[in-house]
């Protein structure tokens, strides 16, 4: 008799819930805004004028400047930091991935937006894709025009980065970047132009989608590993080993390389010519590096195309470590990463092979 009340209680709750959805229409979803600076918080003297200074806009005026965004979502904003994205560090993108954590299994949060300065805006969202935990969306957004430009882009760009946040259908794609319209993958997007608008493209792998107004439209999943696939937890983590970034060209010196060891490098990543290549001086060095320890990354400046292992440089023999698809900033964010504790070459190359 007892369980039939129970039911027939549970049923009666079942209804006055239906009734009051259609009565009042479903809760919106709840979005946090992290803000970090950038562009999109920037502001210059005149509409006109190319200078600017990056972070000078709070996140709540950001908000009030996209009144609509609030029927998409209950909107909050915490301000993260409010800097130009050339001095972004890894101590602003621990506190960014530690907020986002903290929060992964809130029912007060659905999805995040993180307002970011487009300069580095592709190593913070691989970073992140890397570390956060959660199926919820994390889209970063930034703009190319600071706030008191004539046609700034900001306020839309902000406006389509709340809809992708808020949107159901967004889960389960890792961290996500919203400008000018398109939706890029963490693991896929590069800057490609200093000052254009449509600054962002995802050259090797494609979009993950378009939105338009906040009208979303999603073509597929990315293929690595991220997010809660992903075996990084920088839960904790205080400091970051040293990983160098060194160009490659027309008859490159080595010192550079030695520089980096003396300095204290526990990875080099190389930006090679044509597939991830350097002259014989420079092999040398790499190779030396590599018996002390250091891991070397061979990744390519060219704006395609993956670095293969063993095509022209004989990996094997020297100790090295291909990037595959990874350019040399994102190869760089995954050694430091991966490098939080003693690995392997050949697990390392898996890891550079999976993610």
């Amino acid at each position: 008799m007892k369980s039939n009340i129970n039911f027939y209680k549970g049923m009666l709750l079942l209804v006055m819930l239906s009734l009051s959805i259609s009565m009042f229409g479903q809760a919106k979803p709840k979005v946090l805004i992290l803000a970090t600076g950038g562009t999109i918080a920037g502001a210059a003297k005149s509409g006109v004028q190319s200078g600017y200074t990056s972070g000078q806009v709070t996140i709540d005026a950001m908000v009030n400047a996209v009144p609509d965004a609030l029927k998409l979502a209950d909107i909050k904003g915490e301000q993260i930091a409010n800097v130009g994205s050339q001095d972004m560090s890894f101590e602003i993108m621990m506190k960014v991935a530690n907020r986002i954590n903290e929060l992964a299994s809130s029912k007060d949060v659905d999805g995040f937006v993180i307002t970011h300065g487009t300069d580095t805006m592709e190593e913070t969202a691989y970073f992140l894709n890397l570390v956060v935990k959660t199926d919820k969306p994390v889209v970063l957004v930034g703009s190319m025009r600071p706030s008191t430009a004539i046609s700034a882009d900001g306020p839309l760009n902000l406006y389509n980065a709340i809809a992708v946040a808020a949107d159901p259908n967004a889960k389960g794609h890792g961290v996500l970047l919203v400008m000018n319209d398109w939706i890029h993958s963490a693991q896929s997007l590069t800057k490609v132009s200093t000052t254009a608008v449509q600054t962002f493209m995802s050259p090797i792998r494609g979009l993950i989608g378009t939105t338009a107004y906040g009208v979303n439209d999603f073509y597929h999943y990315p293929d690595q590993k991220f997010g809660k696939t992903s075996e990084f937890d920088v839960k904790g983590v205080t400091s970051f080993p040293r990983v160098d970034i060194i160009y490659a060209d027309a008859d490159m010196k080595p010192d550079l390389i030695d520089a980096s060891i003396e300095k204290g490098a526990k990875g080099i990543v190389i930006a090679g010519v044509g597939n991830g290549n350097m002259n014989k001086a420079s092999l040398d060095a790499c190779a030396r590096a590599s018996k002390k320890g250091i891991i070397v990354v061979r990744s390519t400046r060219v704006a395609t195309g993956i670095v293969g292992r063993n095509v022209e440089c004989n990996d094997d023999e020297l100790g090295l470590i291909a990037s595959y698809g990874l350019n040399p900033q994102k190869a760089r964010i995954l050694l430091t990463v991966a490098l939080l504790k003693p690995r392997k070459l050949d697990e390392l190359q898996k890891i550079f092979l999976e993610y």
